[in-house]
């Protein structure tokens, strides 16, 4: 089921640092949908601020000299209500662990598109930095 955009809706900004690969498989959706977990995958993990999405990014993501990508979403409030944040590290680091049997649900609760909102490269491989799409 499909939630479409409507007024009076409640959303949530929430984040996902995501390398090539993965992003190579949200851009058939028309950036609506995130691609099925790996079987080794259980979880799926949306980050639930900017900066520490750009963190996942720009150290985990560029290792061996690749590509991390910083997306945003809208996700339906009510639907992030059934899961607990997670702290990780410091407050910064807070994120929601979404089993991967549930994803499609979550991928029905985003409301517009995934946008991409940050691009990092390892040093030598191009300058980490932050672009805005568009």
């Amino acid at each position: 089921m499909l939630w479409a955009m409507a007024p009076g809706i409640a959303t949530t900004t929430r984040y996902r640092p995501v390398g090539q690969a993965e992003l190579d498989l949200i851009v058939p959706s028309g950036y609506r949908r995130f691609p099925p977990r790996l079987p080794e995958q259980p979880i799926f993990y949306p980050v639930c601020n900017e900066e520490y999405a750009v963190q996942i990014a720009s150290r985990w993501n560029t290792a061996g000299g690749a590509v991390g990508y910083v997306t945003r979403f809208e996700v339906r409030s009510d639907f992030l209500a059934k899961y607990d944040v997670q702290i990780v590290g410091s407050r910064l680091h807070t994120e929601y662990w979404i089993p991967a049997g549930e994803l499609e649900t979550l991928n029905d609760a985003i409301v517009g598109t995934i946008d991409v909102i940050g691009e990092h490269r390892a040093e030598g491989h191009g300058a980490t930095k932050e672009t805005t799409p568009q």
